[in-house]
């Protein structure tokens, strides 16, 4: 096994661990992981690559989620759903937009959602959150927005999801972490399905990261479990990253030499 095998399957570990843990971050970190760590030279296949193991590990995290209560399953289906829509139009508008300005404007939108995270008060247990004729609306206007938001950045969409579905519907952070996962399931795999029909994906290399990744799923989801338990310590993990995330996006994108 070469070292950018073995760097594959460390880098999509880490991944699947965020992924699990915050329910976002997935494609943010992987495609940089692949193009920095790995070695991949091409973008556009990184991209691709990327969202294949993204969209696996995520669905993956989201039956670790599933089978420990976290996902509240019909809000999840109308969210993602609602999200595919959104997205398709973000995407259509996004192409015609000057690349240079969409990761700094997403660093500043994730950002601003990073800060209210941490300032809106969130019950880390929650109570039994169903899909009901009041926050179905909601569920499918959140999705709808949060979509074309995602397909409008070409990036991500976690960050986005987990306090959307919290805005919709009141839902627990650990129950809005294993929820989101469908979505960013769905979104990553429309991504994927788009890139490998032009050829630009590494399967063998997506082999292996999703293989890392589905270890560091299961570790986690058990963390992730463990946090919720925390008042209020999800949050501030999930805040923590956005931040972090945000900072180097707008370092890569504005003062880092091109």
């Amino acid at each position: 096994m070469s070292l950018p095998d073995i760097l594959a399957i460390l880098s999509g570990g880490a991944v699947g661990l965020v992924l699990a843990v915050i329910g976002g971050g997935g494609s943010i970190l992987a495609t940089p992981a692949l193009l920095y760590v790995v070695g991949i030279t091409n973008p556009h296949v990184a991209i691709g690559t990327s969202a294949i193991a993204v969209s696996v590990n995520a669905f993956a995290n989201f039956i670790n989620h599933a089978r420990r209560g976290n996902v509240r399953w019909r809000c999840a289906m109308v969210f993602a759903g609602s999200g595919v829509i959104g997205a398709s139009i973000g995407a259509a508008i996004g192409k015609v937009t000057d690349a240079q300005i969409l990761l700094p404007l997403f660093a500043l939108l994730m950002i601003v959602v990073g800060i209210a995270m941490l300032r809106r008060p969130h019950s880390d247990t929650g109570h039994d959150v169903r899909l009901t004729r009041e926050n179905a609306p909601k569920l499918i206007a959140y999705g709808i927005g949060v979509g074309a938001v995602s397909g409008f950045f070409g990036i991500g969409g976690g960050f986005l999801i987990v306090p959307g579905l919290i805005g919709a519907t009141g839902m627990s952070m650990i129950q809005a972490i294993g929820s989101s996962l469908l979505s960013v399931g769905t979104f990553g795999a429309t991504t994927a399905a788009s890139y490998a029909l032009d050829g630009l994906a590494d399967w063998r290399i997506a082999g292996l990261f999703i293989g890392g990744g589905l270890v560091g799923g299961l570790i986690g989801a058990g963390l992730a479990t463990h946090l919720s338990k925390q008042r209020g310590a999800l949050q501030r993990v999930f805040a923590g990253v956005v931040f972090a995330v945000a900072a180097y996006m707008l370092y890569r994108s504005l003062i880092a030499p091109h």
